[in-house]
């Protein structure tokens, strides 16, 4: 049966971690708990002035192979996995002079740290722990009288438990239990992941997800729906990276949001020139490259300063104190940047609920990875798209070919069409984004839409045309009809760039050269639903 309050009379403990251990180590030992632990942890111990049982005592086999095998014998998983009220198991302890261990106290060779670093194969590969887990595993299924804990959270629970009632409650048990298969399916899923990379198999038979915590977040895309911050130790610079200078709590949308916002920023190169992404919803409203930070920044509001209000901006160089100044004309959520200056931050810190974000640097939009969605039942699962938009790969498709300048337009629309929803126009004219349109079941509404905005930012800042006259369009996927290029046309559209492969391609053409605009296909389109 079952006990309730189990008395600690021995403890495990295997340390790679080994911060705490001196003061949970004298609590225990005070308490007159056994300890007994492996080589590294054991040394330490023994340094501290404090009574420790080296594992190899019990075992009768040195630790050996580097440390490789020194918990794997039945005097350590028998202790931990024995059913103390059941005849069997107990004359089994007694004749092998097995003794029961009642709290086991491991953490993990450090795999995330060795990831995190972008270690080489090998020393990826002498931080995957194997005794480890099967302590852990071993010790949580025989939750009925021995407590685990993987990190310093845990340990703590179970020393309350001790100061409070003498001994573990059930109940703790049960829930460290929990906690510590989630530890171990997260590390495996890691290291699974990560020898994904290595073989290049992107669709394996089993797939498994694991992260580490970040923070509990007040609520989910509504209030009612609870939510966290998790990462996966993928190396990326990105959200999962930032630290947080000043502002309220990031919820779910903010962290949302701003991964899109440093996603598609990302696109462009700081070494070209300053960008600058502005998102709502998950969805630019405005982006631009400029000759300054501070042009980039104009540039994107005046594309939809109306949804702009309460949105994120995203920037891919150093946040200096003009650009922040102008950011903070409009109510703004969120700003990141790779780095910020200490001018830019005596700006913000003005407003205090905005929050900003250093990332330290900007997300690989080429690197390999996958991309998690859940449906009813599972979950979907694709390689990033990382596919880069290339010149040299364009085929002009029309009797006239886009000028120079029309081809960085088209280029540039190009980029930020892979990051808007489908179905995705956008409209770019001088490197700055004019209109776009996004999430519409029609291209053709979206192409309106998008021409509409357009029309809307005219009047603000009253131009006397909309920024649409002489643009370039992109469309994320081909035109079905040719109805939505009529409408880009009718917007002012001069040139189009779209993947192409429909099989109504003439008819889109044919309409393209009697209105005399250029039209270069990709090859590829950049669906985002």
């Amino acid at each position: 049966m079952t006990q309730n309050i189990v008395t600690p009379k021995r403890a495990l403990i295997s340390l790679s971690d080994k911060t705490s251990l001196e003061r949970v180590a004298r609590i225990l030992d005070a308490k007159g708990v056994e300890l007994l632990s492996t080589g590294g942890t054991a040394k330490a111990l023994a340094d501290l002035g404090i009574k420790v049982i080296d594992v190899s005592q019990i075992t009768n086999f040195p630790e050996m192979m580097d440390g490789r095998v020194k918990t794997l014998h039945p005097n350590v998983h028998g202790g931990l996995l024995a059913l103390r009220d059941n005849p069997s198991h107990a004359q089994a302890m007694k004749e092998h002079g097995i003794q029961g261990i009642d709290i086991l106290w491991v953490n993990l060779y450090p795999f995330e740290n060795a990831l995190a670093k972008n270690a080489d194969f090998d020393e990826m590969i002498e931080n995957i722990d194997i005794g480890g887990p099967a302590m852990i595993r071993g010790g949580a299924k025989n939750h009925g009288y021995c407590a685990v804990a993987t990190d310093d959270d845990d340990i703590d629970l179970i020393l309350a438990d001790i100061e409070a009632h003498g001994g573990t409650t059930h109940a703790t048990r049960k829930k460290l239990a929990a906690r510590a298969y989630s530890r171990t399916s997260a590390y495996d899923a890691m290291i699974s992941n990560w020898y994904f990379e290595q073989t290049g198999e992107n669709s394996p038979k089993y797939r498994t997800m694991g992260g580490v915590k970040v923070s509990s977040l007040r609520y989910g895309e509504n209030p009612h729906q609870d939510a966290a911050f998790y990462t996966n130790g993928e190396k990326r610079f990105g959200v999962a990276t930032a630290k947080q200078l000043q502002g309220k709590e990031l919820s779910y949308n903010n962290l949302n949001d701003t991964d899109a916002a440093i996603e598609l920023v990302a696109e462009f190169s700081p070494q070209d020139k300053p960008a600058i992404a502005i998102i709502k919803h998950a969805n630019p409203c405005g982006v631009a490259v400029g000759n300054s930070l501070l042009d980039a920044y104009q540039n994107a509001l005046a594309c939809d300063p109306i949804s702009a209000f309460g949105g994120i901006v995203a920037c891919n160089t150093i946040l200096d104190e003009e650009t922040a100044k102008a950011i903070c004309e409009i109510f703004t959520e969120v700003v990141i940047a790779p780095e910020v200056t200490e001018g830019a931050k005596a700006v913000f810190a003005s407003k205090k609920n905005l929050r900003l974000l250093v990332s330290g640097g900007l997300p690989d939009s080429t690197s390999a990875g996958v991309n998690y969605r859940n449906i009813a039942g599972g979950f979907l699962v694709q390689s990033r798209d990382n596919a880069p938009i290339l010149r040299e790969k364009l085929q002009v498709v029309t009797k006239r070919a886009p000028s120079e300048k029309e081809l960085e337009d088209l280029l540039f629309a190009f980029k930020v069409a892979k990051h808007v929803k489908s179905n995705a126009i956008v409209y770019v004219k001088d490197l700055a984004t004019a209109g776009i349109g996004a999430g519409q079941m029609n291209r053709k509404d979206s192409a309106y839409i998008a021409a509409k905005r357009a029309i809307d930012a005219q009047a603000i800042a009253k131009w006397d045309a909309p920024r649409t006259k002489g643009s370039a369009v992109a469309s994320d996927a081909f035109f079905p009809f040719a109805d939505g290029l009529l409408e880009a046309i009718e917007a002012g559209a001069t040139s189009v760039i779209q993947p192409g492969g429909s099989m109504r391609d003439a008819e889109v053409i044919k309409a393209a050269d009697e209105a005399g605009i250029a039209m270069v296909f990709t090859g590829q389109r950049h669906f985002r639903h």
